[in-house]
């Protein structure tokens, strides 16, 4: 009997009637383009932005979860009123997960174009084109046949005609969004994104093993209390085969250097993964450059195992411009009107 590091392995695999999980982020409003290809450079107040992201999940417990995600969206063609334009950006990805170091990579290629509708109103059109390759290393697992009667012992053959396995395939992911900014003080929106949309196949043993396409629905709803208080709630929810998640919640932001030209933005929230976890936040923005943690504090019945500790996330994302222009609409504390 394989030891209790493979019956993990073999459930992550999603072998059969088994499910894998996607990748996610509690911090999924810091992953714009994880959510939807749509929300590739949809930024009104600047011109470009990059960002990293880290989790690190499980640590209590034998199989550990790593995921790690960069990436980057710019402006191009945009019209000379700032309502029109081309979004293009670039992701990639790195999970992994196990002792047999069960591995997903991911370089992702997202366009989309935003177009204003009137005064108060955007629609955003985006589709993504990925290549992914999946990995596990089957000589950094023990056996049963490897127990020496003290210890598992690795010096001995395993008795696995495969130490390496690889498989990769191209990925199709699309998406579209409905902004609305009735004022200066409110702006509201509506996004859908759909991963996997041609349906590749995963599997390390040429099985028909197709992934499920997945809907992304996501909602924002930013609300300005003053010049100095602004107020964001979200949530998202999303389905693959049998698997589902909703994550909700909010923050709340304040300008705490009101004197100076350059904000500093302190930000304070919490969220809700439904049957799983709460997950308080705390971020600090500064010359455009954001900064943010999040736990997942364990509430399911997982604690046992956990010890509470669910996962641990940190972001960091810097936005642009292209110029130096001091438009006081384009640099000053972030606006939720377009």
């Amino acid at each position: 009997m394989r030891n209790v590091y493979l019956s993990l392995l073999v459930f992550l695999l999603g072998f059969s009637q088994l499910r894998a999980q996607d990748i996610h982020f509690s911090q999924y409003y810091n992953a714009p383009l994880l959510l939807s290809p749509a929300n590739t450079a949809l930024m009104p107040d600047n011109d470009y932005r990059a960002g990293i992201i880290y989790r690190n999940q499980w640590v209590q417990i034998p199989a550990p979860f790593r995921t790690f995600s960069a990436f980057a969206d710019f402006k191009v063609l945009k019209n000379h009123e700032n309502t029109n334009w081309l979004g293009i950006g670039g992701i990639f990805f790195s999970d992994r997960a196990g002792a047999g170091d069960l591995a997903l990579t991911k370089i992702q290629l997202n366009t989309a174009y935003h177009i204003q509708l009137g005064f108060y109103n955007m629609l955003s059109i985006g589709i993504g084109t990925a290549f992914v390759q999946r990995s596990v290393n089957f000589s950094k697992l023990t056996y049963d046949v490897q127990w020496d009667g003290f210890r598992f012992n690795s010096s001995l053959a395993n008795g696995e005609k495969y130490a390496f396995q690889k498989t990769s395939y191209a990925d199709i992911s699309a998406g579209i969004n409905y902004a609305f900014f009735p004022t200066e003080n409110v702006y509201f929106k509506l996004g859908l994104g759909l991963n996997h949309v041609n349906m590749p196949k995963e599997s390390f043993y040429r099985q028909e093993n197709k992934l499920g396409i997945r809907p992304i629905g996501n909602m924002d709803l930013l609300l300005r209390l003053d010049d100095r208080w602004i107020a964001e709630i979200s949530g998202y929810y999303t389905q693959q085969k049998s698997a589902s998640e909703i994550l909700f919640g909010g923050k709340v932001s304040s300008n705490v250097s009101p004197q100076f030209s350059l904000p500093t933005v302190l930000s304070l929230g919490i969220y809700h993964r439904i049957g799983d976890a709460i997950i308080p936040t705390v971020g600090l923005e500064w010359n455009k450059i954001s900064l943010m943690a999040s736990m997942d504090i364990t509430v399911s019945p997982l604690r046992a195992a956990t010890g509470g500790s669910g996962a641990f996330e940190i972001s960091l994302i810097y936005n642009g411009l292209y110029s130096s222009s001091k438009d006081k609409n384009r640099n000053g504390y972030n606006c939720p009107r377009f």
